[in-house]
């Protein structure tokens, strides 16, 4: 090194730790000040520790590319869907019998007043905890509605199938996890108006569901449907974590309030 033209002893670790500046053996070295560019995907890594990398000695900031910031939404649904579902459960085993048979018979006249007389009405056949729909599925059946409930196929999408007997229930077969839901050979209709039920919801009519995405996914495809979701009181909470194809409710119904209608 030292007999390199242009070197010193001085220049020696500049030269060391500029090594592409070396020219050929007999040339000049062109010796930069610290100027290497650090391509714009480099990021800190165990080799390159964001306390002292390399590069960050030779870079100004704006050069740096920075790890994008993710928030495990999922994860903060899943713990608020675990709380709730806790909630619910202990809600509904404290309610007297009395009144358990009472909730939820008929729809609140102001929401009736939202559904057209010849709507199709989807509802659900309620799981564990959940809000029960059965007593609005046997009013709507005995005004004259169409009445339907949801069926997961083998390709795991949801259609919507005639329900007949909301009273004794003899059209529905039990699919895992214990659910309820119209045989196969049903007739498909489409629903101009859904029940839909919910973990939790907020006073502006966001919705968290149980995590599958079905009525999300249904409801993204008919955007012209008034989604109605039903819940417990203690199922409201001020936030709800919310991503982008999560859909909000017309209307939420619990047993002492109704919120909306929501644009």
């Amino acid at each position: 090194m030292a007999g390199l033209p242009g070197t010193s002893r001085s220049n020696i670790p500049e030269a060391i730790s500029n090594p592409r500046e070396l020219s050929l053996p007999g040339a000049p070295v062109r010796l930069w000040r610290r100027c290497i560019w650090r391509p714009p995907d480099v990021l800190a890594s165990a080799d390159f520790p964001e306390n002292d990398p390399w590069w960050s000695r030779h870079f100004p900031l704006r050069y740096r590319a920075e790890a994008p910031r993710v928030t495990d939404i999922s994860s903060e649904k899943a713990a608020l869907r675990k709380r709730l579902r806790d909630v619910r459960r202990e809600n509904v085993a404290a309610l007297p019998p009395q009144v358990s048979a009472l909730v939820f018979r008929r729809p609140p006249a102001s929401v009736l007043e939202m559904i057209p007389s010849d709507a199709v009405i989807g509802l659900y056949r309620h799981l564990h905890s959940e809000a029960p729909a059965a007593g609005y599925a046997r009013f709507f059946a005995e005004q004259g509605h169409t009445i339907a409930l949801p069926r997961v196929g083998e390709d795991r999408t949801m259609a919507f199938h005639v329900h007949t007997d909301p009273f004794g229930e003899s059209d529905l077969e039990e699919k895992p996890p214990g659910v309820l839901q119209p045989f196969a050979d049903a007739r498909i209709v489409s629903p101009d108006v859904l029940i839909v039920p919910l973990i939790g919801f907020t006073d502006r009519g966001e919705r968290l569901g149980q995590g599958g995405g079905f009525y999300d996914r249904w409801l993204a495809d008919h955007p012209e449907t008034l989604a109605i979701g039903l819940a417990w009181d203690v199922q409201k909470v001020d936030a709800l974590p919310t991503e982008a194809h999560d859909r909000k409710m017309s209307a939420i119904i619990t047993p002492t309030r109704i919120y909306g209608p929501f644009a």
